[in-house]
């Protein structure tokens, strides 16, 4: 079965700047930059002919390019940060396409996504990191060196099954025309 999701892969050079962020964090499992993307929907391990069905109907989307900007350091989980992201600017033409993806992985039976989209990249994860030092890490990387690009594409991506994470595979891509 494989592990699948639709994202967006990063530009090397984007890529290059956003792993220059990769330090001073103590307890940070640093996400390799070959594997930065912005994740569009999760979809999870299934079987291989929904897989197949899952990559022939995201080829039917019909969607032009989309400005991605990188904006900011943020992290997720509060009070217990588990997660260091880069935040993306969210923009009309990035959530239309979030959107139908959604519609169209629904429309083959797949479970809607349970949480609401944020565009972002995840940079590391952290199981025991302190709130303090995840604080001090945010501030010394403040302001954020602003990132531009233009997704010309989005991918099916497949992780390693039943846990996830890298390498990441992309198994078809879309071209955004």
């Amino acid at each position: 079965m494989p592990r699948l999701f639709v994202g967006l892969e990063l530009p090397e050079k984007v890529a290059s700047t956003l792993s220059a962020l990769r330090w001073g964090l103590p307890g940070a499992r640093w996400v390799d930059p070959s594997d930065y993307h912005l994740t569009l929907r999760f979809i999870g391990d299934i079987d291989r002919r929904m897989a197949r069905e899952v990559e022939e109907e995201l080829a039917d989307i019909d969607h032009g390019p989309i400005p991605i900007s990188v904006v900011g350091l943020g992290v997720f989980g509060g009070d217990k940060p588990h997660t260091v992201y880069a935040s993306i600017e969210p923009n009309r033409a990035l959530i239309e396409l979030q959107a139908e993806s959604e519609r169209r992985l629904r429309r083959l039976g797949l479970k809607p996504e349970p949480r609401k989209f944020m565009p972002h990249v995840t940079l590391a994860r952290m199981r025991s990191a302190s709130v303090l030092d995840v604080a001090d890490y945010l501030s010394t990387n403040a302001p954020f060196p602003n990132c531009r690009f233009m997704a010309d594409s989005f991918a099916l991506f497949s992780a390693r099954e039943l846990f996830g994470g890298g390498p990441y595979i992309v198994e078809a891509a879309y071209s955004l025309q």
